[in-house]
């Protein structure tokens, strides 16, 4: 009996041995560290960083609440205070989390306010922004600029609810979205007029720009998203709208 438990006991030995060393050789072989790996719990996402050397490989993941920057925190209630929507249109719209890399190359967390119909559309394309290293500056809600789309531009802010003439703009209802305005202004094709954002100058080596053949701007068309890029009198490059 005695022996029987000794072997045991070596053997226990031996295979914890064995597993410290295959540890020991996976840290060791390095990989990709600081990556952001995403990992699906139920249908909530969970942003993981970590080192490792498949990038299809998931590692321990530390809760986005602990390591992001918030950049919006606002009720649906205050999201909308002050706009001049009739409640038809209200009723169309929802409040939702996205979380972006930044320009201090750090995860954030925004807010969008837009029409439910193109809600999880935006969460999906948001999701592959960020797993694609593409850089968003902010994300909030009008409501913060007091309902003036040009100051929200000009802060290089990304938003899609924000009600004017509905005859002409699709961010009237909340099916539109406009991606780092500053990074990727509006530049008339025939006219000689300014860039808007003023000052803005579209330079396609600053990551968080768009352009023909982008894989940003692919993914919105793959979700049915029209570019402004495509508009007649002008390039609006950061805009996407849907019908």
């Amino acid at each position: 009996m005695k022996i029987l438990l000794s072997l045991l006991l070596v053997l226990c030995f031996f295979c914890s041995c064995t597993e410290y060393k295959k540890e020991k050789q996976s840290s060791e072989k390095g990989g990709d560290p600081g990556k952001v790996v995403r990992k699906r719990q139920g249908s909530a996402d969970t942003i993981a960083y970590g080192t490792f050397s498949n990038p299809a490989e998931e590692v321990e993941p530390v809760t986005v609440e602990k390591d992001t920057i918030i950049d919006a925190g606002y009720s649906f209630e205050e999201s909308i205070a002050g706009t001049k929507a009739s409640q038809s249109i209200i009723d169309q719209l929802e409040l939702f989390e996205v979380f972006y890399l930044s320009v201090d190359g750090k995860i954030h967390q925004g807010q969008i306010l837009s029409n439910r119909k193109i809600a999880e559309d935006i969460r999906e394309i948001f999701r592959f922004m960020r797993e694609s290293g593409f850089v968003v500056e902010k994300v909030v809600p009008v409501v913060r600029y007091g309902w003036n789309d040009s100051l929200s531009m000009d802060d290089n802010n990304s938003y899609s609810f924000c009600y004017r003439d509905i005859t002409y703009s699709k961010h009237a209802t909340g099916m539109a979205i406009d991606i780092n305005p500053r990074f990727n202004p509006i530049r008339w094709k025939t006219e000689n007029r300014p860039n808007q954002p003023q000052g803005a100058v579209l330079d396609t080596t600053i990551n968080g720009t768009l352009y023909p053949g982008h894989p940003v701007v692919e993914e919105f068309r793959k979700f049915g998203f029209r570019w402004g890029h495509s508009f007649t009198k002008f390039y609006d490059d950061h805009h996407f709208e849907k019908r």
